[in-house]
């Protein structure tokens, strides 16, 4: 493969990359607005401007969390060059296809939860290929993949959602007891 075929798959790379910012900031803002204006909780400039310091927080504060899906799912160095752009197409794709799916239909979904699978399913599927190819035995996949790291990033998924729920419930049963106190009753 020569330079031409870098060449068009960096170009490929980068234009998949801006439409994934847009379907992402898209997804992010679908995630903020669609239960708070459907609910007309306040109007509309003010859940519009909440929704932007959400995102604008969001934008400085998750760098973490995605240099720990790419640097943690699987092993880079037992990939060659063309198979690692194959990796990285695919999530590209996979995440604007997905992502927009979800936005149309106005359903709530994580970039983090969509990168860190998309990366696991793209480096499990070339791991499957390449170890077929050389006539290996399936269960050679875990040298490939970070099992460890890739299993420590789910169960941290898991617990953040189970953590968010239990926290929401708490704080929503103290806020209506609050409420049911001072509303004089009839």
């Amino acid at each position: 493969m020569g330079i031409e075929f870098y060449l068009i798959a960096i170009v490929l790379l980068l234009s998949f990359a801006v439409f994934d910012l847009m379907v992402g900031v898209s997804n992010d803002a679908v995630n903020f607005l669609s239960s708070s204006i459907g609910s007309r909780v306040a109007p509309r400039h003010i859940i519009l401007i909440v929704a932007s310091f959400g995102i604008l927080t969001g934008v400085l504060f998750s760098g973490g969390m995605m240099e720990v899906a790419r640097k943690g799912i699987f092993h880079p160095q037992l990939f060659t060059m063309p198979e690692l752009i194959t990796i990285f197409l695919g999530v590209m794709i996979t995440d604007i296809i997905l992502l927009d799916f979800f936005n149309t239909f106005g359903l709530p979904t994580s970039t983090t939860v969509s990168i860190v699978f998309e990366l696991l399913g793209a480096a499990v599927a070339v791991s499957t290929l390449k170890i077929f190819q050389a006539g290996a035995d399936f269960a050679d996949l875990v040298q490939y993949i970070n099992t460890s790291k890739a299993l420590a990033i789910i169960m941290g998924i898991l617990l953040s959602v189970a953590l968010a729920f239990l926290c929401g419930a708490i704080v929503q049963f103290l806020t209506r007891l609050v409420l049911l106190s001072i509303t004089p009753s009839r």
